[in-house]
């Protein structure tokens, strides 16, 4: 729990608060200081005054009898009755006192030069004195000040301070907080614009409001960006639904056909099971899609991981022929495998990718051809490639080959392929490894090539082997 208040503005409020206690504290410690020690400046020069013009008339008088027998003088001298004058022969005893609150006599240290101290008992008095001589006897004069007076004169000055002091806290909190109030209505006005803003609007910027204020520019900007990303993720999500709902349209409803079409007449056991037949294999291409779909979630989950294992580059390239020797055989196209070198990736995740490309090279290159399985280990990392032959790929559909359900001829369908997911698939997966999926189309042929950063070479998976 913070005691801090939840609004900025009590915040902004506060601290300028304790600026302004901090600053006029230190311009009021410094002006106590100072006028403590004016005044005890002053005290003790008005002291040493006494104290010499007190040794002037020693000097000038013809015997310690005939100043004794002018008192009164020294006391209008004094002029008040906070001031005390001693003066005291060589056995402590006062010879002449002006002391109208009856201090006891101090006890102070020989000193022919005019020395200044407090006193050590009694009320706080602060003292000057000096010793002096006249026709063979010594005597000391000491003159004083009882400091109630400039002690009151402070309290009253310190009380003086703790309430300005008091009073500046309270007048800058309060024009902190009108400050603040004042200077954060155009975030308020920028919280409002954000708040009105719903997913019909999201085309709405919040830069274009007139606003010059810098610090909200940045914010503006930021939230700006933050709303170009939204827009453009509702977008695609958007054109999800509809390529999800489009093709989930086409099998559903080749068995709704089949099956209203069966059922228009009664039939042999043999038609039914031909449409049963017929439908498992939309029912399979469904779940191919289903499983996809789930596949292309849980990889864009923000905990999705992979379990990394070595893998040996000619072993996947040689498991894929095998694989696909049927399918290949069938348009008569034949492997070329130029593999070597070792990654760490996920086993399961590296072999579905290249599935997929092998597949999607069986798929559209062109009969009695050849399909390259290439990789290797590099300075920059691993490398796979499936190259093909066939029709190149056009360069405007090359940005979007990887994005969901897309088809370079919308009108080509094939009940065998992954629905239009497995290139998404396909860079998914690279996403998950930090790598890179590339692809170059041309006369020369179509070649997809995943780039992963994390490399073992043969040598080191023969060490670990």
């Amino acid at each position: 729990m913070t005691l801090w208040p939840r609004s900025i503005s009590l915040r902004l409020a506060a601290l300028f608060a304790l600026a302004s206690c901090v600053v006029l504290g230190a311009i009021g410690i410094y002006l106590y200081q100072s006028l403590e020690r004016e005044i005890a400046a002053r005290d003790d020069a008005a002291l040493v005054g006494r104290v010499d013009r007190m040794r002037a008339l020693v000097d000038d008088s013809g015997s310690i009898a005939a100043l004794r027998s002018r008192s009164q003088l020294y006391g209008n001298m004094l002029g008040n009755r906070d001031s005390v004058l001693w003066m005291i022969d060589a056995e402590g005893r006062p010879i002449i006192e002006i002391n109208p609150d009856r201090l006891p006599l101090p006890v102070l240290a020989a000193s022919d030069a005019i020395r200044v101290a407090d006193a050590e008992q009694g009320q706080a008095t602060r003292l000057a004195w000096v010793d002096v001589a006249q026709d063979g006897r010594r005597f000391r004069l000491v003159a004083g000040k009882m400091l109630a007076e400039r002690n009151q004169i402070l309290a009253t000055y310190r009380t003086t301070l703790w309430i300005a002091l008091a009073l500046g806290a309270a007048l800058s909190f309060s024009l902190g907080w009108l400050i603040s109030e004042r200077s954060l209505l155009p975030v308020r006005r920028l919280a409002g614009r954000a708040a009105a803003i719903d997913v019909r609007s999201l085309d709405s910027r919040l830069s274009a409001a007139d606003t010059d204020l810098r610090e909200l520019r940045g914010l503006s900007g930021a939230l700006d960006q933050m709303l170009a990303r939204l827009a453009g993720g509702f977008a695609q999500l958007s054109r999800f639904s509809e390529d999800l709902a489009h093709e989930m349209r086409t099998p559903l409803s080749n068995l709704m056909g089949h099956t209203q079409q069966t059922l228009r007449k009664v039939r042999s056991v043999a038609e039914y099971e031909n449409l049963l037949a017929s439908n498992q294999e939309e029912y399979e291409r469904l779940a191919r899609m289903i499983d996809s779909m789930l596949f292309l979630a849980r990889s864009e989950h923000a905990g999705a991981g992979v379990a990394r294992d070595t893998i040996d580059l000619a072993a996947l390239a040689a498991q894929l022929v095998d694989y696909f020797e049927g399918m290949a055989e069938e348009r008569g196209i034949v492997f070329a495998v130029h593999a070597s070198g070792a990654l760490q990736a996920d086993r399961a995740l590296v072999q579905r990718a290249m599935a997929n490309l092998v597949a999607n090279a069986l798929r559209h290159g062109a009969p009695n051809s050849c399909v390259t399985i290439a990789g290797g280990v590099g300075a920059l990392g691993a490398e796979i490639s499936v190259h093909n032959m066939g029709e190149p790929i056009g360069p405007q559909h090359l940005p979007h080959l990887f994005e969901r359900f897309y088809r370079c001829d919308p009108a080509r369908g094939n009940g065998a392929d992954s629905g239009g997911l497995g290139l998404a698939i396909v860079r998914s997966i690279m996403q998950l490894h930090s790598g890179q999926v590339e692809v170059t189309s041309g006369t020369d042929g179509t070649r997809f090539t995943l780039r992963f950063g994390t490399v073992h070479r043969a040598a080191e998976v023969g060490r670990q082997a």
